[in-house]
Formats: C-alpha cells, structure tokens, sequence
C-alpha cells in the first residue's frame, strides 16, 4: 500500500480554528473505530518548547492513542508503517482510576496514575514536508503515529516526573537530551492540562489508559533501519527499530 502525504489544510479549517480542527480529529478517530480500532489512550502534543519552536507553535494540543499504534520496547516499526515518522522520548503514564470528577488536580492526577514508564512517541505527518500550523496538527490526531512502551514501570513514589533527566540515541549518536521541566515544567502538569481539556470535551479520561505526557527534548527524523534508544533516569531504556516493510498501520 502506497501513502503519500497531502497539502496542509489550515486555508479549509483556519489556522487557529481549535474548535473546527478538534472536530476533524474527533472525525476521522470515528471512522478509524468505526474500522476496527480502539482507543487505549490519550497524547499529549506541544509541551516541550524545543519541539514548539521546530514546529512553529506555542501552544500544547492533544489527539487519541489507538490499540494499533502500539508497540514494546524492543519491536521493529515498518518503516512507513508511519507518515515522515520523527521520534521523541517522554514518560508514559498508565492509569488505575477515571478522571472524570472532583478539581483534576495535581493530587487528584498523581493518585490516579498507576505507574510511569519510558516511552518513545513515533510522531508522522499526513501534512506534506511537515508544513504544519496548530490547525494541521490537531486535525491530524496531533502528529500521532505510533508508540513504545519500555519495560521498566515505576510507581510515583519511586520517580519524580520533573526531575528525570533523559538522553535519545540513534545509530550510537546522542540526538536529543532534555529533562522533566522540559515539559510544561512537570509532566504530571501536562496531564492535568489534558484531564481538564478531555472532561471539557465530553470524554474524560478512563482508568487503564495509557497516556503520552510529551517530549522531554527535541523530536529528530528517523530512517529505515535506525535503531533508537532513549534512557530516562529512574525509568531506564526503551528501544524501538525501524523495518523496511510497507505502510500497514498507524499514521497512514
């Protein structure tokens, strides 16, 4: 199966349109759970103000984690199996309760994650040459492809998400570095942003979800047959390889 990007469509939604480009995302994730597809989650997108500045944008947006987009800490990815992928590492929060009710605060969100553990978010683009303003983005489910979920699962008393430290390698190469504060100061602050933004919207968040709190460093491309490693202190490593077989799943 051959995918080819398309031309931007912020000139049919507008640019800044939150609302319209929401509703193009809640579209296309019923149509793709009208196919098949569950969703086991949420991402969070925009927190890092390195990634930001890549990309033009200065505020964080959001899209839906579905069940194909999965992977573990050590897969091989298809290499197409995601649109012109680029790869960032964060922390990964699996939750135990529901966030529906009460203030979704920093304590009510910190008791309702189960566990923490070391991601690697496979971020694509169906925008051509990733030319992409804030309506593109969240339209596109957030630039959301795939995901890997290292194997090392941590509780919150035994890691403190704003003072991890991390380092991404390709190929043996230190490609990105960056930290906790990186992300919107505090990753837990990310998914509260995210609980409020989901309730808002009619679709809190649910316990057993995973959800992707945003990039602790610059994001960086990826080329068939890259092997990627990133360590998270308190976490340890998550690595993912990319394959050379076609486009099957994911961000098509």
């Amino acid at each position: 199966m051959q995918c080819r990007p398309t031309l931007p469509v912020r000139d049919l939604i507008g640019s800044d349109d939150i609302v319209a480009a929401y509703a193009v995302q809640r579209r296309l994730a019923a149509e793709r759970v009208a196919a098949g597809a569950t969703i086991v989650g949420r991402k969070i997108g925009l927190t890092s103000e390195a990634v930001q500045k890549q990309l033009g944008v200065d505020r964080p947006d959001f899209g839906l984690l579905f069940d194909d987009m999965a992977y573990d800490g050590g897969d091989t990815v298809p290499y197409s199996a995601v649109l012109q992928p680029r790869i960032e590492a964060e922390i990964a929060f699996v939750l135990k309760e529901d966030l529906a009710g009460g203030p979704l605060d920093a304590a009510q969100v910190r008791s309702a994650i189960d566990y923490a553990t070391p991601a690697l978010e496979i971020c694509g683009s169906r925008i051509q040459d990733w030319d992409i303003a804030f309506g593109d983005t969240v339209a596109d489910n957030a630039s959301a492809g795939a995901f890997v979920l290292g194997p090392v699962r941590r509780k919150l008393d035994q890691v403190e998400p704003k003072s991890v430290e991390m380092q991404m390698v390709i190929n043996e190469n230190v490609v990105s570095t960056g930290n906790g504060a990186a992300c919107l100061g505090d990753p837990i602050t990310a998914v509260v942003w995210l609980a409020r933004q989901a309730r808002e919207l009619g679709e809190p968040l649910r316990g057993g979800q995973v959800i992707l709190s945003g990039a602790l460093g610059p994001m960086r491309p990826v080329r068939p047959g890259d092997s990627v490693t990133a360590t998270i202190t308190g976490l340890g490593k998550v690595s993912v390889t990319f394959g050379y077989e076609g486009c099957v799943r994911g961000n098509q």
